[in-house]
């Protein structure tokens, strides 16, 4: 991956990301799986390997993400771009492992998602579940659009 995330993980984070790789979230899309100073996260719904990052100390103390491999078999992952697949892997760590809020980086997807899709006004709730398949704290609140790329709640059964 040409791109990387440049944040430093403090050791008592990395500590809890490796936590994080044997027990898994109800709802989250990423298995995380840990061996030595590697991370490997996977799709759950397709068991498929998305991203390899190998983490290494700093001399400050900590760790950062030294070197990251995507899945490059078109048929299993497409990616969009070296920025968006640096900004998962980040937000997938904070977000899913570390159970951070990671407002900025949540917003910084959803600039990318609706200048990528052409779709100005994509609710980020939307992003962020096609992402990481938890939905934040925040309400669903619509925005009316509608078209490609839309939120529309499903429409209600009538009754018998």
């Amino acid at each position: 991956m040409p791109a990387l995330p440049r944040r430093v993980f403090s050791d008592a984070e990395w500590e809890r990301i490796r936590a994080g790789c044997s027990r898994g979230r109800s709802g989250a899309k990423w298995i995380a799986r840990c061996r030595g100073d590697v991370l490997w996260l996977y799709r759950s719904e397709t068991g498929y390997g998305i991203y390899e990052a190998t983490f290494v100390p700093t001399a400050d103390g900590g760790r950062r993400i030294a070197r990251a491999l995507v899945e490059g078999h078109a048929q299993r992952y497409r990616s969009p771009s070296t920025e968006y697949d640096a900004l998962v892997l980040e937000l997938v760590v904070s977000a899913v492992l570390l159970d951070e809020p990671a407002d900025g980086l949540r917003a910084a997807m959803t600039r990318l998602m609706r200048a990528a899709s052409g779709v100005v006004d994509m609710p980020s709730e939307v992003v962020e579940h096609s992402i990481l398949g938890v939905l934040s704290a925040r309400p669903y609140a619509p925005t009316g659009a509608v078209g490609r790329g839309a939120h529309r709640p499903p429409r209600p059964r009538p009754l018998p």
